[in-house]
């Protein structure tokens, strides 16, 4: 089978702006196409930072009914404390108080670096019932600030803005434990409150964030 070569110069390259490209079947194989579903909204990265806060219609954040799902990459968050907590809260005033009342569910699965143990358990010490407290997101299970520690993951929120249903949201979380444990940390549940969630901060239970970056995407309808 011959391979058949176009000349670069036969294809209509021309653009709109906040356009991609993609194939067609005309003439010259192009037509500009909308962008993914997944949008970069803002991103921020820590520096002896108190909290990372994302808030809506602050410093270009968006977090209201333009998306359904809302989705929080937490990138090699690295704590100044030892054996810190990272942690998050959500806001129904634009970030003034960070206590939406929460019902939670955890579990972590863990493995030792010396291989002494390992296994996969439900968390009673960090989940909540009907809580305004910061819900813990990688368990009992304290990051270390070693150079060379940090914890990574993702927080879904679903449909914040809504004025009828609770805020639901789930998180997966991989973090090395300040006694050299490797952990995977599972959260879900539900902000009980049917006013629209427009803020959420992150932070750890004590001490700063020595470093790392928290990225805010929107997604949109399948």
């Amino acid at each position: 089978m011959a391979l058949t070569k176009f000349n670069y110069n036969s294809f209509d390259l021309t653009t709109a702006a906040s356009k991609g490209l993609g194939f067609n079947s005309s003439a010259n194989g192009f037509e500009t196409s909308s962008a993914g579903s997944m949008t970069l909204i803002k991103t921020l990265t820590a520096s002896s930072s108190a909290n990372l806060s994302f808030v809506d219609g602050s410093s270009s954040v968006v977090l209201d009914n333009t998306y359904p799902v809302y989705m929080f990459k937490f990138i090699n968050i690295h704590p100044a404390s030892n054996d810190a907590d990272f942690q998050f809260n959500m806001s129904a005033d634009s970030g003034s108080n960070y206590n939406v009342a929460k019902t939670t569910t955890m579990f972590n699965a863990f493995h030792y670096e010396n291989d002494s143990q390992a296994n996969v358990v439900y968390d009673t010490g960090t989940d909540l019932a009907q809580s305004t407290s910061d819900q813990v997101i990688i368990g009992n299970q304290g990051i270390g600030n070693d150079n060379d520690q940090s914890t990574s993951g993702f927080l879904m929120l679903f449909n914040p803005s809504s004025t009828t249903f609770v805020k639901h949201f789930l998180i997966q979380v991989q973090g090395s434990h300040h006694a050299d444990i490797s952990v995977h940390g599972h959260v879900a549940g539900y902000g009980n409150t049917t006013s629209a969630i427009d803020g959420v901060q992150f932070k750890f239970a004590s001490g700063n964030i020595d470093a790392g970056t928290i990225k805010l995407y929107g997604i949109k309808d399948s």
